[in-house]
């Protein structure tokens, strides 16, 4: 993966923009000026009053610009992620994990494969290729099978404006940084009124990164995504589209004792939209989406296995060890939006299919691919909205999933029936620039494959019934948030609070007698999975001010808090109280922006109890980092922006942070340290 010795200087890539803006001056001088893009350091609510937020995934933002999902949902507040290395971390919201949180592609879900999450299903996306993010906070939707009781969670790309008179949009990027960083994305649609084609297709490399001590963390990646779609309107009210896409990559860990040497991902897709078909029936869509992940991990191809010694010989050789495991899913989804005086109804149906294989023998190579696991999941849903006045609007909603899995390896089956609803207040104050909301949600969740396939033992504590003897998860929460306008100053709240019967934990220690739930490398420390009662509270916030013109300020902070009612102990992996201050300079071309995040240290632990990925090792101490960003509007359609995370070269880790590996040259006692300064370099071209 090294990549030539120039991309690995910051400073030569802070030449090659500087002379690109030189040469560019002259040309601007007849361009109407625009305001310069802000760098995004948090973003917050901006629909349903808050509870919803819309992000920009083409919009830059720091620290250094995402290479998956994961990585960009960190910058809207509420959300951290349980670090392996350098890419792929498993995001986390609210202190929840894994299916409590609902991540979606253009209303599609595809699962990763592995065990141990090595691919999640964050680390499948590349987030500057698609137009749009959106996060519902809670279990405030019904909308998507399996309701999310923590979030739900849609990257989605939308019709392209084509016309006859400009029959082409699209855009590039291409960002340089220290250690090898160098992305490429590109998107571009050709077409008129009545069909197009888009291109969607990105690169991304980085070396491994040095730590504020100037330790190498071994943490380097390469990735690719391409996809393409075909669309067909063949009126203003019609909207066909079929799409496909490929992407592969490899990733090196450095809490891991395998790598990720292949993320292969094939999809194809179709959706029909239809609107304006009555009076009464403003749209009908259908969608069917099919994906197939098929991921490698080992411990030769990025990496010097150990050497172990054969008994039996004397001689010593490589200790190699290989795992290949894949998912085949189908996803459709038919959904019918009615509106009728003071009412909006979205209802529907939805199908989710399925397979999970693999050869998870470790140190065995070339072993076959067997099924193990079938997932069907059935649902309908209706979501409804009703104006009781010019300052008030009640949305509530109902979805019944009937869920079947097959554990053919255990020759076991279960199957649940999962209802979940919700109501919701929504209030405007338009005297007082002022909106609110407040709602109940109600969600039950069935273990998740992870859960049942990667713990060596259930309630019970013995390895034969894990599979049956998990309870569903159910949670109960209350949602509530504010925001205000005032003048210069700003301010907003979104806040909750859940009770959650059932909830499943995982407990970490020694299982001699059971390769399950060793993760990739088979260990005996591994998982057990129990249900306990538990309590969840926390809130988001943030507060802004306009000093003037140019001066803007504001500051967001998160905190999460979960108790194990059952055994009076913390939850574990919960992030740690986090603030994020912001000031920007604001001017017609450019923008100089500081970020100044401060974590508190996190003394809520459970020592030995967390997730599939990670687990509390121990309390973690805070930090504070600053990192500084810049922005210039070059021309009409060409932005470039700078920066650099991490200006004082702290060292520090996060509290959601997977152990070093000693197979790595790690200590494997230790949590390893992120990244030491970094500075980036971004071109953005829209055409």
């Amino acid at each position: 993966m090294a990549q030539p010795k120039f991309f690995l200087q910051p400073l030569a890539a802070a030449i090659c923009v500087a002379c690109y803006s030189g040469s560019a001056s002259a040309a601007q001088q007849s361009v109407i000026q625009t305001l310069a893009p802000i760098v995004a350091t948090a973003y917050q609510g901006n629909d349903a009053n808050g509870l919803i937020v819309h992000a920009d995934p083409k919009q830059p933002i720091q620290p250094i610009p995402a290479t998956d999902g994961a990585d960009y949902l960190q910058s809207i507040v509420g959300f951290n992620a349980i670090q392996s290395g350098g890419t792929n971390s498993d995001v986390t919201f609210r202190g929840m994990f894994g299916s409590r949180i609902k991540i979606l592609t253009d209303g599609a879900e595809n699962l990763g494969a592995c065990p141990a999450r090595m691919d999640a299903p964050t680390s499948y996306i590349s987030p500057e290729s698609y137009d749009q993010i959106t996060v519902i906070k809670g279990p405030q939707t019904v909308q998507y099978a399996n309701t999310g009781s923590a979030a739900t969670v849609i990257f989605e790309r939308q019709k392209p404006e084509i016309t006859t008179k400009k029959p082409y949009l699209g855009q590039a990027s291409i960002l340089m940084g220290s250690f090898g960083r160098l992305d490429h994305n590109v998107e571009a649609t050709v077409g008129d009124e009545r069909k197009y084609i888009r291109l969607n297709a990105n690169r991304s490399v980085s070396d491994s990164y040095k730590d504020g001590d100037g330790n190498k963390v071994p943490s380097d990646w390469e990735r690719w995504n391409a996809d393409i779609a075909l669309g067909w309107t063949p009126d203003q009210n019609t909207w066909l589209e079929l799409t496909g896409g490929k992407a592969d990559g490899e990733a090196v860990y450095a809490g891991r004792s395998m790598d990720g040497s292949q993320f292969a991902r094939e999809s194809l897709g179709l959706r029909v939209e239809k609107k304006n078909i009555s009076e009464v029936i403003q749209k009908i869509e259908a969608q069917v989406n099919y994906s197939f992940n098929d991921h490698i991990m080992d411990n030769f191809s990025l990496r010097t296995p150990e050497m172990k010694h054969d008994h039996a010989t004397g001689k010593m050789y490589l200790n190699k060890s290989s795992m290949q495991v894949t998912r085949r899913s189908l996803n459709s989804r038919i959904a019918v939006t009615s509106a009728w005086d003071k009412f909006n109804l979205i209802s529907g149906v939805d199908l989710q299919q399925n397979r999970r294989a693999g050869n998870m023998i470790a140190h065995s190579m070339n072993m076959p691919m067997t099924t193990d696991m079938k997932f069907n999941s059935y649902g309908a849903f209706g979501e409804l909205s009703y104006t009781l006045s010019d300052q008030n609007k009640l949305v509530t909603g109902g979805r019944l999933d009937q869920v079947k899995i097959d554990a053919l390896k255990l020759n076991d089956d279960r199957s649940e029936t999962l209802p979940s609803a919700f109501i919701r207040l929504e209030n405007q104050h338009p005297e007082h620039q002022a909106k609110s909301y407040i709602g109940l949600g109600y969600v039950e969740r069935v273990p998740d494959y992870w859960e049942l396939f990667s713990t060596a033992h259930g309630n019970t504590g013995t390895p034969v019934p894990t599979f049956n003897d998990l309870n569903t998860e159910k949670t109960l929460q209350l949602d509530m948030g504010y925001q205000h306008q005032h003048g210069a100053f700003n301010s907003w709240t979104s806040a909750y609070a859940g009770l959650i019967n059932d909830y499943i934990l995982m407990s970490y220690h020694n299982h001699p007698s059971s390769g399950m739930g060793g993760h990739e490398h088979g260990s005996s420390f591994s998982a057990g999975a129990k249900n306990v009662d538990a309590t969840i509270a926390g809130a988001e916030a943030g507060i802004g001010y306009q000093f003037t013109d140019a001066i803007q300020a504001d500051i967001s902070a998160m905190y999460a808090w979960g108790k194990n009612t059952s055994d009076d102990k913390p939850l574990p992996q919960i992030s740690p109280l986090e603030a994020r201050v912001n000031l920007r300079y604001v001017q017609d071309k450019y923008t100089l922006g500081a970020l100044w995040r401060v974590v508190n240290a996190q003394n809520r632990v459970s020592l030995n109890q967390g997730n599939i990925v990670g687990y509390d090792v121990k309390e973690s101490n805070g930090f504070a980092t600053l990192s500084l960003n810049g922005t210039y509007h070059v021309l009409k359609d060409v932005d470039v922006s700078m920066g650099i995370d991490n200006v004082l070269d702290k060292t520090y880790s996060e509290h959601l942070n997977k152990m070093g590996d000693a197979g790595i040259g790690l200590v494997a006692t230790e949590q390893f340290n992120n990244t030491g300064r970094n500075y980036w370099a971004r071109v953005s071209l829209k055409f």
